[in-house]
């Protein structure tokens, strides 16, 4: 059982930046890859970005890169999405997920476990 809690949003204006975490519980993090998807109002869940147990790949929505980039700490349990140049489309609630795959980590249902989410607004 791993459980996840996301923090670090909250309100930047444009061209902003915000590093979200997510903090997990369990020694098994190291085992598990970790994702980071977003879904904003009347939109499905889409993903943002993923990165492997180790670290060693990334992934990321084709949107993202070169804004958004992801990273983990296994001896601290946490992963985190340093974004940068936020626009306001970039305005969701952000989750991370647990993903005991490696494989296809941009698809939801690869993913055992999920934090309840942070909000990010972007203001014009």
């Amino acid at each position: 059982q791993v459980q996840l809690v996301e923090s670090g949003g909250g309100l930047v204006q444009a061209g902003g930046s915000l590093r979200l975490s997510c903090a997990a519980s369990g020694r098994t993090f190291s085992s598990y890859a970790m994702g980071w998807f977003r879904q904003a109002p009347g939109k499905e869940r889409e993903f943002v970005a993923a990165i492997s147990w180790n670290g060693d790949r990334l992934y990321y929505a084709d949107s993202k890169k070169g804004r958004f980039t992801i990273s983990r700490d296994n001896a601290k349990n946490t992963v985190s999405l340093q974004m940068n140049s936020l626009k306001p489309e970039d305005t969701a609630v952000y989750y991370c997920a647990a993903s005991s795959r490696v494989v296809s980590l941009w698809v939801l249902s690869s993913y055992d476990y999920w934090g309840q989410g942070t909000q990010v607004t972007v203001s014009s």
